[in-house]
């Protein structure tokens, strides 16, 4: 049996010192990128491990992962949060849940905290790309990202653009052609996405985009109520909406109901828990943020037994979930 490599040999490899090569794996940011990118050169031909995580599960400590999400009280994120938890508790491990809020500094300030807290490793859905933080630290505190990726990292993501595109196509089979986009954030690449297989189903009926049809709206999910009565007061209003993210969905719903507005059609990109209980009940687009969530996990597992892995993108299917709400027939024009 081949004999492990030390901290030792990785300095003579890199040609530094020892605490140099201890620097560089403990993600210390104050090392030169040319001794940087020497130690992580050396690390990876003598497949080292660094002792330091060799302690931790032999201590035991060290048996915490940390997920960061949009938000907790997201319908989305709370199960797939949900699914992490029940993989975590089948390998013995502790979870702990930190939320962004949509702010990459403040997404940043959670990572710093995770990484001080010496956790195991990070699923991580995304708002910025700290790339300068995770890089050097790849092989210490392995990161699986989802819902949207980094590049050089593990991802599990669905495909935005052509699960909105069989969306927006099932509105427009419908016979709808004024159909409002709702949920927008030009932040998020899954938004970004979805937002063009809008436009590219307008552009294929021949349709120039029209930006009232189109307007921002806030993370927070009662941010859509105005803009839904706003939308539907206008001189030629939308017949149809296309809502891009399930938090928003709930609110459109209600306001749908509020305002005895009901016929308007609907297709929600993602499932939540009343969608089938109203009437008329919501087509949606189905990500299962539970299996996200276990794949996600799985393949933090994988880094755990495996650092040097190649970063691997999985896509998670997704399901369009027919029900009532994307067939309402056009109303009646008075």
């Amino acid at each position: 049996m081949t004999e492990r490599a030390s901290i030792k040999d990785v300095a003579a490899l890199a040609g530094v010192s020892f605490k140099t090569v201890s620097r560089v794996v403990n993600g210390v940011d104050t090392v030169l990128p040319e001794l940087r990118e020497r130690v992580e050169a050396a690390v990876q031909t003598l497949n080292y491990v660094p002792n330091s995580a060799a302690r931790s599960l032999k201590s035991g400590s060290g048996n915490t992962i940390g997920i960061i999400v949009d938000s907790i009280d997201d319908v989305f994120f709370a199960s797939l949060v949900s699914a992490v938890e029940d993989r975590a508790l089948e390998h013995g491990l502790a979870v702990i849940v930190g939320s962004t809020g949509f702010d990459a500094q403040r997404e940043r300030d959670q990572l710093a905290l995770l990484a001080g807290q010496h956790v195991r490793g990070i699923i991580l859905a995304p708002v910025g790309d700290h790339s300068d933080f995770l890089v050097p630290r790849r092989r210490t505190l392995p990161t699986v990202t989802i819902d949207r990726s980094i590049e050089g990292f593990d991802s599990v993501i669905v495909d935005d653009y052509g699960a909105a595109k069989r969306a927006v196509e099932k509105l427009v089979a419908g016979g709808h052609t004024r159909i409002a986009l709702l949920g927008f954030d030009d932040r998020l690449q899954t938004a970004q996405l979805r937002r063009q297989a809008y436009l590219d189903v307008l552009a294929d009926l021949g349709q120039e985009p029209d930006a009232a049809l189109a307007p921002p709206v806030s993370h927070a999910a009662d941010s859509v109520r105005p803009v839904v009565k706003k939308l539907l007061a206008l001189r030629n209003p939308p017949t149809a909406f296309f809502v891009a993210n399930a938090r928003h969905a709930t609110a459109v719903v209600s306001v749908l109901h509020e305002i005895d507005r009901t016929d308007v059609a609907m297709v929600s990109f993602g499932n939540f828990s009343l969608a089938d209980a109203v009437s008329p009940s919501v087509t949606c687009i189905d990500q299962d943020p539970y299996r996200i969530g276990t794949l996600a996990f799985d393949r933090l597992v994988q880094r755990f037994d495996d650092p040097y892995l190649e970063p691997e993108q999985q896509i998670a299917p997704t399901t369009l979930v027919e029900r009532l709400s994307h067939a309402l027939p056009l109303p009646v024009q008075k």
